[in-house]
């Protein structure tokens, strides 16, 4: 089923400090073009330079994600870019006049509620997902990180924490489909030991922390004079632990909130691979580090998966030969595309039009240089889709299909005469009302040479088609 990309309608701002940073920013989201994709601005810099959000541009996972393109940096990105994915926003631009996301309550949910003031609005694109086929792995055996990616037709994911401690213990987390995020992920605060906070503040690396945007863990016991120096640091008097837990008794959100803080850190930086996933992601103690590496592993993927060359069978008997072909279409010489059909299920077919110089068109379309024109390559593809709507009626040389609206048409390399081009239409969602609604893609030496998103309509002719054909006025 096709969906369209989404951006925002309204621009709204939101201003916080960043944790790392301790500086003011004012992050401000404006809607975007289609396939725009997410993009940070830094309107504070000379020359307003943007970073795009891809994971090329990470260049340190330390104390978060961060992005640096064109002599600028961006720190701290991965909440609000799992707000984004969270809420299926496609694209965006994100305006900052400082160089730090702020950090707010340490979780998504400030972004979240920003952008849903904001709306969103539906594009005429189409959302394309990288659908994963085959089992995909990571390891890093000295953090003992293990990050694992299956096939789903949805956005799943599942994270394992374990950090031996008595306090935080082992803990699970699932997200069954991107549905989930905004309630069950988006509210988790990111968290940190206090052993790990003492030093962070004795090297002044956390100066826009305080106890409002983190949960500080207690795995030992503290002494009154480290109280006080919290208290100092914070700027306030009621620091506070009884025991071990965590520090002044803040109520967690969900009994496993550390968990699912991870695995929206999984989901923010994996924004980074530049477009939406289908798959099931399976995280064994992640950080940012593996995060990082995975959403690596995922692109190059991705890159071999789009220089693969499609592989078809045009020697075996097809389908429908072209005397089958004209006993379905209507259309004769010189405007019959469609020679054989080789294959056909209920979803998909795959048709072939061998592109020959003695063509009719190319006596004047660029005769000295032929060309097949790209409107033909579209009549071609119909053609196809027209023979597969026809083939879910009976009697189909009883009706015909009329093209009702075409999308997303992209011409990729040119087409000479000696071409064979091959056809591939997939139903984009069940025939209903006698509206066929299918996406295809042209191949030459498999190689995409074409595509298009196609809605027809298949209609009942009030005489057979033998006697249209001879009938005149």
């Amino acid at each position: 089923m096709s969906v369209k990309q989404r951006t925002i309608k309204n621009v709204v701002t939101i201003s916080g400090v960043g944790l790392h940073t301790g500086k003011q920013t004012n992050l401000t989201f404006r809607p975007a073009p289609e396939n725009h994709g997410y993009k940070f601005q830094r309107v504070d810099l000379t020359g307003n330079p943007i970073i795009n959000a891809d994971v090329d541009n990470v260049i340190d996972t330390s104390r978060g994600t961060t992005l640096e393109q064109n002599g600028a940096r961006i720190y701290t990105t991965e909440h609000v870019l799992a707000a984004l994915v969270g809420l299926e926003i496609d694209n965006v631009l994100m305006e900052m006049d400082g160089p730090e996301m702020p950090i707010m309550d340490g979780s998504s949910m400030p972004f979240v509620k920003v952008l849903e003031q904001a709306g969103t609005v539906e594009q005429n694109a189409e959302r394309i997902y990288f659908v994963l086929t085959e089992n995909l792995t990571y390891e890093d055996p000295i953090k003992k990180v293990e990050m694992l990616a299956v096939p789903q037709d949805e956005y799943r994911t599942t994270v394992m924490v374990d950090y031996n401690s008595e306090v935080l213990g082992t803990q699970h987390a699932s997200m069954y489909h991107i549905g989930e995020f905004k309630t069950e992920i988006a509210p988790c605060r990111t968290f940190v030991f206090l052993h790990e906070l003492e030093a962070l503040l004795a090297h002044d690396l956390i100066k826009g922390g305080d106890l409002n945007n983190a949960i500080v863990l207690v795995d030992k016991e503290i002494s009154q004079e480290q109280i006080k120096h919290l208290q100092k640091v914070f700027h306030r008097e009621d620091v506070e632990i009884k025991g071990k837990g965590v520090l002044n008794n803040t109520t967690l959100h969900f009994f496993n909130e550390p968990a699912r803080h991870k695995l929206l850190d999984i989901v923010g930086d994996l924004a980074l691979v530049g477009v939406p996933l289908k798959m099931h992601i399976l995280a064994a103690r992640p950080g940012h580090a593996g995060n990082i590496a995975f959403a690596k592993k995922i692109k190059e993927l991705i890159k071999s998966k789009k220089k693969e060359v499609k592989k078809f069978n045009l020697e075996k008997e097809p389908l429908y030969n072209i005397n089958d072909i004209t006993k379905m279409l209507p259309h004769r010489y010189p405007f019959l595309m469609v020679d054989k059909i080789m294959e056909m299920d209920s979803t998909s077919i795959i048709g072939v039009k061998n592109v020959t110089l003695n063509e009719p068109f190319f006596q004047g379309h660029f005769p000295d240089n032929p060309i097949f024109p790209g409107v033909m390559q579209i009549e071609a593809m119909a053609q196809v889709g027209g023979i597969f709507a026809l083939s879910q009626v009976p009697d189909p040389e009883f009706y015909s299909t009329f093209f009702m609206k075409i999308d997303g048409v992209k011409f990729k390399q040119k087409i000479i005469p000696g071409d064979t081009i091959v056809f591939r239409l997939t139903l984009e969602s069940p025939i209903r009302r006698g509206l066929v609604n299918m996406r295809g893609v042209g191949y030459v030496n498999g190689k995409e040479v074409c595509e298009a998103t196609m809605l027809a309509q298949i209609v009942k002719d009030k005489l057979p088609k033998e006697v249209n054909a001879t009938t005149t006025t």
